[in-house]
């Protein structure tokens, strides 16, 4: 516990003590359930009168910021998460308190928005988040990072990721190879951006050549950039089969009842209906694999919501 008291302060030894508590609960550098040293313990520490603990101890127990159970063991917190379970408090509740405690300590408020900042850069991911120039392209990604995985998945652009840092707070950063140089030195250090590389079209080419009767083959996708990658690919395919590539909109019913296979994105495979569909998964295995590695062990129970499959744009 990190406390410094000034003896020359006009703010009593007590009060500082009190607020400093509350600051580095609010913070999250003393956690629901954590022990608090003894008041002799404490006393000894910063070299003030245990009195002077004993009475900011009870202060915190009389805000409800601290319990006292058995044996004179002060924990942390137990009163206001039941609260805050409750309805009684709210996130904002906190940062109220969180505030009035900084300026108590005589810190501003542009201090107290640098250390919060600092501190939750550094804290483990609790989602992922896709940076990618096309908005299709990345809703793909982002809706088969979360299907593959479970995590909440975010998904921005590059200009919004310059513009606002902060998205990168919380979040496990990944990115299709070809912009990990421009995302790089936008992200913490401490949790650098993850590569994606995306899958190959073998699978679904050798399906294709292995039709023995001459087929119509649909590719039909969210983005014009994978269209025209699919375009590509199927023109080494020949003239055998007649290859349509077919942009989906949210809303589009296209009448697919003469096309024998169609390709689908995870976005629309789904929502059309086809005699035969596959869904062609943009991402990389072995990239969710590795990504999947470099997320933390989520607690039991943990919620982690994310948005709905089809873009909102």
């Amino acid at each position: 516990m990190d406390i410094h008291l000034s003896k020359e302060s006009e703010v009593p030894l007590r009060q500082q003590l009190t607020e400093q508590i509350v600051f580095s609960i609010t913070t999250g550098q003393l956690r629901t359930g954590q022990q608090l040293p003894s008041v002799r313990a404490l006393a000894r520490q910063l070299k003030i009168h245990h009195n002077t603990v004993s009475e900011a101890y009870q202060d915190l127990v009389r805000r409800a910021w601290v319990t006292r159970q058995r044996g004179s063991r002060h924990v942390v917190g137990t009163n206001k998460t039941s609260k805050a379970s409750d309805g009684g408090e709210n996130l904002d509740d906190f940062i109220n308190a969180a505030i009035r405690s900084a300026r108590d300590m005589g810190y501003s408020l542009q201090a107290l928005r640098d250390r919060v900042y600092r501190r939750l850069l550094v804290q483990p991911a609790d989602h992922i988040l896709v940076v990618e120039a096309d908005a299709a392209l990345r809703e793909i990604m982002r809706v088969e990072i979360h299907q593959a995985l479970g995590w909440r998945v975010e998904a921005c652009s590059l200009e919004e990721l310059k513009n606002k840092p902060e998205l990168t707070i919380g979040a496990q950063v990944t990115t299709p190879d070809y912009a990990l140089a421009d995302v790089e030195p936008l992200v913490p250090k401490q949790r650098p951006p993850v590569s994606l590389t995306f899958s190959t079209a073998d699978n679904s080419v050798e399906l294709v050549r292995g039709l023995r009767d001459p087929s119509v083959i649909s590719v039909v996708s969210v983005s014009e950039l994978l269209l025209k990658t699919a375009r590509s690919l199927t023109s080494a395919l020949g003239r055998r089969h007649e290859v349509q590539e077919i942009l989906y909109l949210p809303g589009d019913k296209p009448d697919l009842r003469a096309v024998d296979i169609a390709f689908c994105d995870s976005l629309v495979v789904s929502q059309i209906r086809c005699r035969r569909k596959v869904q062609y998964h943009l991402v990389a295995p072995d990239c969710l694999k590795y990504l999947a590695g470099t997320l933390p062990v989520r607690r039991t129970g943990a919620k982690n919501r994310s948005r709905g499959d089809l873009p909102t744009e």
